[in-house]
């Protein structure tokens, strides 16, 4: 049973897409065999964190060959919340994406896609190699780079193209680092380099290596310097396909960063340094280059890039209370941003335009839009008892405890100017009447299916911020899981894992 479930999170989206690919001609079939199979997952992440809640942390090596010459397998805590929160969004993004499947072509294609997009996400959820992991981060951007594509257009050729260069450019020092760490350790195996780093005896290139490969998932987290291809393209994809790359695309970097330092440099040091300032930064410029923006997706898609500081700043101090802060936050954003997202882009079509100027009037019109866009707006900025309020009280306190009294001021300061944000859409788009009238506001059928899921979403920010507790609790779990890996060490020391 516990084999099964540890490979589940991979074969469930990939048969999934293989049997959607033999019925690619009938719509209904492929629509119907997407939304199974995605409810699946979500009931397969579910199962996972509960058992992980339980204490179980599945591991097993693919093939029975023995690490390191085998493929490892881990879901721990962190893993599993990962798998059943994305499985979450993916079901709500093709609820949404149902209101486009009237073009065959586009339908069709958005639930194969978002089946690949999936199977890769997960699979870089549960590999416990680093080769591995780039195989898994190929699967997924060659289904990212179709999804962005997708519905075709100028506009979105542009921003494809440069989403495809800068994520090509990341994956070419992945791979670069990756073959520099295999050279200098003799391993590409998670476990495996964490015995030799944390044994004070590596080998002299494979520190520089592995900090090199930390640039390339710094680039995929979109981190300062590095962050200007995020909001340079997510705004000119289908919004479907934007809110799923909002909720999850930035958390895979923002994942492997947190496993490789965690496994790699238990203690303070150089890396967490560098990590610190650059979270600092990320806050900062993303939410300034927010404030600058006119259209509503350019705005969010900033603000990704200043809620990822946060999680890295929890990354960054290492404290087992900022390690369960940066857990707290990826879950709280994943949910929030997608449904921002999901949320902004129906105002877009009302109003017949992204442009603040152009909006308006959705608040007299569609008063339940409202509502459903005050929530994870509110959360994001960070106000109580919302969800967004409890991600950032852990990572505020654990900066004081940790004296980086600056870095708990850029937070705070950065909740303030979301705040700012939030309020700037609400004013144009919600609260003033519409340029054109109030006979300008289009009428959009066939969204039923997005309305519940946008409901759902903003119903769990609301539960989640109630109902904090068990949540943070599991967070605590997970970050002492991270601050003592057994599962990743087991197969070389003989310590814990199941």
């Amino acid at each position: 049973m516990n084999h099964a479930l540890l490979v589940a999170p991979i074969l469930v989206p990939l048969c999934s897409l293989l049997l959607a690919i033999i019925l690619r001609r009938h719509l209904l079939a492929v629509r119907v065999l997407s939304l199974t199979g995605t409810a699946l997952l979500l009931a397969v992440g579910l199962v996972l964190v509960w058992q992980a809640a339980q204490g179980v942390v599945l591991s097993g090596q693919v093939g029975d060959w023995q690490a390191p010459f085998g493929i490892s397998l881990v879901i721990d805590r962190l893993s599993a919340v990962m798998i059943a929160i994305s499985a979450l969004v993916a079901l709500v993004t093709l609820l949404y994406g149902v209101a486009k499947d009237n073009d065959s072509k586009i339908g069709r294609d958005f639930h194969l896609f978002i089946q690949g997009l999936l199977t890769g996400i997960c699979g870089a959820f549960i590999t416990a190699d680093i080769f591995n992991l780039y195989v898994w981060f190929e699967v997924l951007l060659i289904a990212s780079f179709a999804l962005m594509a997708l519905g075709g257009g100028s506009r979105r050729l542009a921003g494809s193209m440069t989403y495809v260069a800068l994520n090509l450019f990341a994956t070419l020092i992945f791979l670069l680092s990756a073959g520099l760490v295999y050279g200098a350790s003799g391993t590409l195996n998670m476990g495996e380099l964490a015995v030799i780093m944390r044994s004070g005896e590596a080998p002299p290139g494979v520190t520089p290596a592995l900090l090199l490969m930390l640039l390339s998932f710094a680039i995929k987290a979109a981190l300062f310097p590095v962050f200007g291809w995020l909001p340079a393209t997510y705004h000119v994809a289908l919004t479907a396909v934007s809110a799923m790359f909002a909720g999850l695309l930035t958390k895979v970097g923002v994942y492997a960063l947190i496993r490789l330092v965690t496994l790699l440099w238990p203690e303070y040091g150089l890396p967490h340094q560098l990590l610190l300032w650059v979270a600092c930064a990320t806050m900062l410029v993303g939410v300034l280059g927010a404030a600058a923006q006119t259209e509503v997706r350019r705005i969010l898609s900033f603000h990704i890039v200043s809620q990822v500081g946060y999680m890295i700043l929890g990354l960054a101090l290492a404290t087992p209370l900022a390690l369960a802060g940066a857990v707290f936050y990826l879950i709280h954003h994943i949910v929030v941003k997608a449904n921002l997202f999901f949320i902004g882009g129906l105002a877009a079509r009302i109003c017949g335009s992204e442009r603040l100027a152009d909006m308006g009037g959705l608040y007299k019109r569609m008063p339940w839009l409202a509502l459903l866009f005050a929530i994870p707006a509110l959360s994001l900025a960070g106000i109580p008892p919302l969800s967004g309020f409890w991600a950032k009280f852990l990572l505020v306190k654990a900066s004081l405890d940790a004296a980086a009294w600056w870095a708990a001021g850029i937070a705070l300061l950065t909740g303030v100017f979301t705040l700012l944000s939030m309020n700037k859409i609400w004013n144009e788009a919600f609260l003033k009447p519409h340029p054109g009238g109030e006979e300008a506001l289009q009428t959009v059928t066939g969204i039923r299916a997005a309305w519940l899921g946008m409901s759902a979403l903003a119903l769990l920010t609301v539960l989640i911020g109630l109902g904090a507790g068990p949540l943070i609790d599991y967070a605590v779990a997970a970050a002492a899981q991270l601050a003592d890996p057994q599962a990743y060490l087991q197969p070389f020391t003989g310590a814990g894992g199941t």
